[in-house]
């Protein structure tokens, strides 16, 4: 099996215990992401809506350095630490992912790393 390891510079240093994404097989495994800023390591905001818009935005980043695109999106999962907020999430999800989206799980968990809101994990297509 051919496997390539990506982490792109242009996101916060990560801990040696994962990459931000694997490359195996003609798809693409990237690790979840929430809404923390490149520039300061920090979440965007508290609202759960920018956190989702960045999160994407860093989802993106790491598809790019893997050679694959948002388009090749083949699965999403999103956690929520408030699900009854996932109308507000979709709302910003539906503008990355229009007709004929990917398959997708929601669910609600009781904690993500950071005190974040909402984390996006997808697999893609290279």
């Amino acid at each position: 099996m051919n496997r390539k390891i990506v982490n792109p510079t242009k996101l916060p240093p990560l801990n040696s215990t994962y990459s931000q994404a694997i490359v195996a097989n003609g798809f693409v495994f990237v690790a979840g992401q929430i809404g923390l800023d490149p520039a300061t390591g920090k979440l965007v905001s508290n609202d759960i809506a920018e956190q989702t818009r960045q999160a994407l935005e860093n989802t993106i980043t790491v598809l790019r350095a893997a050679g694959s695109c948002i388009e090749k999106v083949v699965s999403v999962s999103l956690y929520l630490t408030q699900f009854d907020e996932l109308n507000r999430v979709n709302a910003v999800y539906g503008q990355c992912f229009r007709k004929n989206g990917p398959a997708k799980f929601a669910c609600g968990v009781a904690q993500l790393y950071g005190r974040a809101k909402v984390e996006v994990q997808v697999v893609a297509l290279v």
